[in-house]
C-alpha cells in the first residue's frame, strides 16, 4: 500500500486533515507532533531537544526544521496493511522522497496563510513577524514547484472535509515518486 507524503506550508491544514483522516480510521501521521521532525543546528547538526517557544529573533537563521529518516523509513516498512499519509513540512524533505508512493502539496493563498497563523490556536508558529515572513517567502511559489515534481495539489481554502477527501482520491490514484 503507498506511502503519501502530504505537505504544505505552515498554516495551510495539513494537522486539521491528518486528524480528520485519524477520525475516518485512515492510518495518518503527523510528523510535527508525532517526534518524526525536529530542531537541527545548521552549523554543529545538534538536535535541539528543547526549542524556546516561541523562537527568539535570528532563530530560523540558525536552524533547521528537519525530518528524521529512520522514523520514515520504519513508518514505511509498517505500512503494508492500508495507505499510510505522513502529514509535514521540512526543509530536507528531498532526503526521503525515495520513501513515498506520492505526494500531495496542500496550498492556500497569502491573505488565509496570514490569517491563519496569526489567529490559530494549536501552536505559534507563524505569530513572530519572521516567522510569519518565512512562511509568506515559501508559500510564494510553492505550488508551481510542487507541479513540477508530479505532486498532487490541493486547495486548502476548501471545507477541511473536502481536503481530505481528495487527500484519499490522492492515494488511489496511479503511484508516482516524487521528481520523477
Amino acid at each position: 500500500m503507498p506511502l503519501v507524503w502530504v505537505t504544505g506550508n505552515s498554516g495551510v491544514g495539513k494537522s486539521t486533515v491528518c486528524d480528520l483522516l485519524r477520525d475516518r480510521g485512515e492510518s495518518a501521521v503527523d510528523a510535527d507532533w508525532e517526534g518524526y521532525n525536529h530542531w537541527v543546528d545548521r552549523t554543529s547538526g545538534r538536535v535541539v531537544v528543547d526549542p524556546p517557544d516561541p523562537v527568539p529573533a535570528g532563530w530560523l537563521d540558525r536552524f533547521a526544521w528537519r525530518i528524521n529518516r529512520t522514523r520514515v523509513e520504519a513508518l514505511a516498512a509498517g505500512s503494508h496493511e492500508k495507505a499510510t499519509f505522513l502529514f509535514g513540512t521540512v526543509e530536507n524533505e528531498v532526503d526521503v522522497w525515495d520513501l513515498f508512493d506520492s505526494v500531495v502539496c496542500i496550498v492556500v493563498d497569502d491573505r488565509t496563510l496570514r490569517d491563519r497563523l496569526l489567529t490559530r490556536t494549536t501552536n505559534s508558529f507563524g505569530k513572530h513577524p519572521e516567522e510569519l515572513a518565512a512562511a509568506l517567502g515559501c508559500n510564494e511559489g510553492m505550488e508551481s514547484t510542487y507541479r513540477r515534481f508530479g505532486a498532487t495539489i490541493l486547495d486548502g481554502t476548501r471545507p477541511a472535509a473536502e481536503v481530505a477527501d481528495a487527500v484519499l482520491a490522492a492515494a488511489d490514484r496511479r503511484t508516482v515518486r516524487p521528481g520523477e
